[in-house]
């Protein structure tokens, strides 16, 4: 019991910005992988169209970037990269913590992989009307604001906590 009075808080923490950043990046692989596959379905027949399709595919990653600025906000706050590590940080305050970091775990995740459904979907509006590609990136763009929503619940929230 000694060890979870003196490093349940900050495990606990550290378990958060782990979902945030670990969750993120599954998002991010499985949304980029969802467009990758169209992507080389359309360059595959039109290898002219590689960097219009390369911008859509890689628009789901953004997620997984999200999730690690979100890991550095919570390594900063606990002292991981100062070298000033809160050991004594208390039960309550890492499960703020870790509450704090779930908006960006669930929404980069989620955000992500819906991402990935968009920009193949646009990747079909590239082969099929090259004209009107950039339509594609807008509703990309329509999920990234949810993305950047978590962003920022989440960095607000791990702000506000008192260490």
């Amino acid at each position: 019991m000694a060890f979870l009075d003196s490093f349940g808080g900050l495990a606990i923490a550290l378990f958060g910005a782990s979902l945030a950043v670990g969750l993120s990046c599954v998002g991010s692989a499985k949304g980029t992988g969802i467009a990758g596959e169209a992507a080389s379905g359309v360059v595959s027949e039109d290898p002219s169209k590689f960097g219009k399709s390369m911008i859509l595919q890689v628009l789901p990653g953004t997620q997984g970037l999200y999730g690690l600025v979100i890991w550095f906000l919570v390594a900063s706050k606990v002292g991981i990269l100062g070298g000033n590590l809160a050991l004594d940080m208390s039960i309550a305050s890492g499960w703020q913590m870790f509450f704090a970091c779930l908006p960006m775990a669930l929404g980069g995740f989620l955000s992500a992989i819906a991402q990935g459904r968009v920009a193949a979907s646009g990747i079909g509006i590239l082969a099929k009307k090259p004209d009107d590609w950039s339509k594609g990136i807008l509703f990309c763009v329509m999920v990234e604001f949810y993305a950047i929503l978590s962003l920022l619940v989440s960095f607000l929230m791990i702000n506000g906590i008192i260490i």
